[in-house]
C-alpha cells in the first residue's frame, strides 16, 4: 500500500508552571492511501493533541519541539503557516471533537459552510454553494439543511454538517476527533456509516480518534493503540482483536463489555501524569507482565510481524 502521511517522533509538549507536560512523547507512524486508520486508547493519551500537532492548529503554550509530518514528500511541520492553511480544507480536512458546539449559533449552515469554502478557494458564491450542497448530500443531509440554524438541528445531524464542511473541498484526508462523542447509539452507527462511506465511495483516506474500542472494530482497517504519549502496538483491526500482543491492549480489549463475558477486568493503576512519565516502559506499573528491564529500559516500537509492530520486551523491544 502507498504510504500518503508518515509521522517521525513526533513531540507535541505544552508549557506549564511545573515543567513541559509531554502529551505526545516521540510517535511514529504511517498512513496508507484509501485506509481507515484508528487511533485509540483511554483519556489524556495524547491521541487528540497527535492529530492538532500533525495539523498544526494547536495554540500556545503548546509547542513542537522535535519532529517530522511527511505529506507527498512535503515536511508540513516546516512549511510557513499561511503555505500550511492553503493545504488545510483542500488536502487535509479535520472533523473537530465537540464538533456539534463548534458551528456558530447564530448564523444559518448555508453561511458557515460556504464562507469556509470561500476562504479556501478561489470561486465564486454560487459554485461554493454547489459544493456545499454536494457535501451535504454525501452525507445523507437534505438540502434544505443549508437554510437551518444549528439549533434546529439534533445532535447528529450537527456532527454530520460538521463531516460535510470536511469534505467541500474533496480532501485526501479526513481526520476525525471523537466524531461519535455524546450521540445515541442509532446516529453513532449512521456516523461511523458515513465515515466509512467516504472511503468506499470517494477514496478518501480517513484516521478516526476514539477511545471505543467497538468503533474501531466497525469501520477501521487497522488501529495504533497510544498510551501516556507513546504509540505501544499498530496492525490490523482483525489482528488487534483476535490477538493482541501488548499487555495494555490485552487490557483495554478485556475491558469491552460482550454478551459472552461474565466479568469485566479493569487495568489496575491509574494514567500517570505527561509532567513526570515514569522511566523505562511507561505501562510497567500497571502490567502484570513486567520484568526487571521495563522498569529502567523503554522498549522500541518494532515490527514483529508483518503489518504488526509492538513495543513491548515481551517481543523484542531493544
Amino acid at each position: 500500500m502507498n504510504t500518503i502521511l508518515e509521522v517521525e517522533n513526533l513531540k507535541v509538549y505544552f508549557k506549564t508552571i511545573l515543567g513541559d507536560a509531554k502529551s505526545v512523547d516521540g510517535v511514529s507512524l504511517k498512513v496508507f492511501e484509501g485506509e481507515i486508520l484508528g487511533i485509540a486508547g483511554e483519556s489524556g493519551c495524547g491521541k487528540s493533541t497527535l492529530v492538532e500537532g500533525i495539523l498544526k492548529i494547536y495554540k500556545p503554550p503548546c509547542y513542537i519541539p522535535e519532529g517530522k509530518v511527511y505529506y507527498k514528500g512535503i515536511d508540513l511541520l516546516s512549511l510557513p503557516e499561511e503555505e500550511f492553511r492553503k493545504l488545510r480544507w483542500k488536502e487535509l480536512s479535520y472533523v473537530p471533537q465537540g464538533s456539534m458546539n463548534s458551528l456558530n449559533p447564530v448564523i444559518k449552515i448555508e453561511e458557515q459552510m460556504i464562507d469556509g469554502i470561500l476562504s479556501h478557494a478561489d470561486i465564486t458564491y454560487r459554485e461554493a454553494k454547489e459544493l456545499a450542497l454536494s457535501a451535504l448530500n454525501s452525507v445523507g443531509m437534505p438540502p434544505d439543511v443549508l437554510e437551518m440554524y444549528p439549533h434546529e438541528l439534533s445532535g447528529g445531524m450537527r456532527q454530520r454538517v460538521c463531516i460535510a464542511m470536511s469534505l467541500c473541498l474533496n480532501p485526501k484526508i479526513v481526520f476525525a476527533d471523537e466524531p461519535i462523542t455524546g450521540l445515541d447509539v442509532v446516529m453513532q452507527k449512521l456516523n461511523l456509516q458515513t465515515l466509512g462511506d467516504l472511503r468506499d465511495k470517494y477514496g478518501i483516506t480517513v484516521v478516526m480518534v476514539a477511545h471505543d474500542m467497538a468503533c474501531h472494530a466497525e469501520i477501521c482497517d487497522r488501529i495504533c493503540i497510544m498510551y501516556a504519549g507513546k504509540v505501544l502496538e499498530v496492525g490490523s483491526t482483525i489482528d488487534i482483536f483476535s490477538d493482541p500482543l501488548h499487555p495494555y491492549t490485552k487490557g483495554l480489549l478485556s475491558a469491552v463489555p460482550s454478551l459472552e463475558k461474565r466479568n469485566l477486568k479493569g487495568i489496575p493503576g491509574l494514567a500517570p501524569s505527561p509532567l513526570e512519565w515514569p522511566s523505562g516502559c511507561r505501562f510497567h506499573p500497571r502490567c502484570s507482565y513486567r520484568m526487571k528491564i521495563c522498569e529502567e529500559e523503554e522498549p522500541v516500537l518494532e515490527e514483529v510481524q508483518p503489518g504488526r509492530s509492538v513495543a513491548c520486551f515481551l517481543y523484542g523491544g531493544r
